[in-house]
C-alpha cells in the first residue's frame, strides 16, 4: 500500500502540478500499475483539462490494453489540443477502426499522413483499410506510393499486389514479378507470382513458383491448395489429394480446400470419403453453402434424391442469407505494423 499513499501524498503537496503528476503516472504505467497511473492522469486533467500528456497517455494506455471505447475520448481530446501531433492522429485512427468506425478512422489517418506525407507504413495500413471498405482504386494508388517509398520492404510489395488485384489493375502481376525477383526465397512472393500467372492462363509457368512456395514454407496453406486445385482441374485427382489434405492440415477451416478435396475424391468415386470431408468442413463453418451444394451432388449420384434436395435447399438458403460468403479471399490479410 505504501506506493498508493505516496501518490496520494503527492496529490496534496504543493508540487502537484499537472506535469509532475503525469511524470509519476508514466512511471506507474511502465510498472503496469495502470489504475494508479490513471488516477494521477485524471488528477492532472482536473487541474488542467487540456493537459496533452495526460490525455494522450490515458488514451495510449487504454489502447494498448485493447480498451478502445475508453481510449477514444481521451485521444479525441488530445487531437483537439494538438491537431498536428502525428502519433495522436495515428492512434485515434487505429482506435476508431477497431471500434468499427472505418470512415472516421481513415479520416484521422489522412490527417496523420498530411503531417508525415512520406510515411510508407501508414500508407500500407490505409491501403488495407481502403480495400476492406471496397475503395479499391484508392487502396491501389496508396499502396503503389508506399512501394515507391520503400522498395526494399517485402510487405510493401504484398500490399500493393493485393490492392492492385482487388482494383483489377494489370500492375498486380508485374509487381508480383518484381517481388519474386527481389525476394527469391520468400514463400509469399513465390506464391503471389505463381497465383497471378495461373490467373492469366499461364498455368505451367505458375507451377514451379507454387512448388518453391511450398518448399519455402510447409506451413503456408495457400500454395498447397492452389497447386492441388490446379492438378484437380487437369484431371489429376490422385496427385491433387495430398496437396489438398496438407492445405487442410495447415488451416482446418479452409472450406475451399475441403470442397476441392471432396471433388477429387468424387472424381475417384470415393463418395463416402468425400462426404466425410464435407461434413468435417461444416463442423468448422456450418453457415457456408458450398459443402452443402457438393453434398447434394454426391447424394444425387448415389441415388438419394431426397437428401440431395434437402442439401441443395440448405445451400440456397445459406447463400441467400450471406451472398458474400462465397467470395473466398485468395490471400491472408496483411496487417502492417508501425
Amino acid at each position: 500500500m505504501k506506493p498508493v499513499f505516496l501518490a496520494l501524498a503527492l496529490l496534496a503537496g504543493p508540487q502537484s502540478d499537472p506535469d509532475s503528476l503525469s511524470e509519476s503516472a508514466t512511471r506507474l504505467a511502465q510498472e503496469k500499475r495502470y489504475d494508479e497511473a490513471a488516477a494521477l492522469w485524471q488528477q492532472a486533467l482536473k487541474l488542467q483539462p487540456d493537459h496533452f500528456p495526460a490525455l494522450f497517455n490515458l488514451g495510449y494506455m487504454n489502447f494498448t490494453r485493447s480498451r478502445f471505447r475508453e481510449a477514444e475520448p481521451f485521444l479525441a481530446r488530445a487531437a483537439r489540443v494538438k491537431p498536428d501531433d502525428f502519433n495522436t492522429r495515428y492512434l485515434l485512427g487505429n482506435t476508431l477502426v477497431s471500434l468499427g468506425r472505418s470512415e472516421d478512422g481513415l479520416r484521422q489517418w489522412r490527417a496523420a499522413l498530411a503531417l508525415q506525407p512520406r510515411h510508407a507504413k501508414l500508407m500500407q495500413v490505409m491501403a488495407v483499410e481502403y480495400s476492406k471498405g471496397r475503395y479499391f482504386a484508392e487502396a491501389a494508388a496508396l499502396a503503389r506510393r508506399a512501394l515507391e517509398l520503400s522498395p526494399g520492404d517485402l510487405n510493401a510489395y504484398l500490399v500493393a499486389i493485393k490492392a492492385c488485384q482487388d482494383a483489377g489493375e494489370r500492375a498486380a502481376i508485374e509487381i508480383a514479378r518484381r517481388a519474386v525477383e527481389k525476394f527469391p526465397v520468400s514463400a509469399r512472393a513465390n506464391f503471389e507470382y505463381g497465383f497471378h500467372l495461373q490467373r492469366v492462363g499461364q498455368t505451367e509457368k505458375s507451377l514451379p513458383y507454387l512448388k518453391k512456395a511450398i518448399a519455402a514454407d510447409p506451413k503456408y496453406e495457400e500454395p498447397f491448395f492452389f497447386f492441388g486445385d490446379l492438378l484437380l482441374k487437369q484431371g489429376r485427382e490422385e496427385e491433387a489429394i495430398p496437396y489438398l489434405r496438407k492445405a487442410l492440415v495447415n488451416r482446418p477451416d479452409y472450406v475451399v480446400a475441403a470442397v476441392a478435396l471432396a471433388r477429387a475424391l468424387m472424381g475417384l468415386e470415393r463418395y463416402q470419403e468425400a462426404v466425410q470431408e464435407l461434413q468435417r468442413a461444416l463442423t468448422r463453418q456450418p453457415k457456408h453453402p458450398q459443402p452443402h451444394l457438393l453434398l447434394s451432388q454426391i447424394y444425387f449420384r448415389l441415388g438419394d434424391e431426397k437428401r440431395a434436395g434437402e442439401e441443395k435447399e440448405i445451400s440456397l438458403r445459406l447463400r441467400r442469407a450471406d451472398p458474400a460468403i462465397m467470395e473466398s479471399p485468395q490471400g491472408r490479410p496483411f496487417p502492417p505494423k508501425l
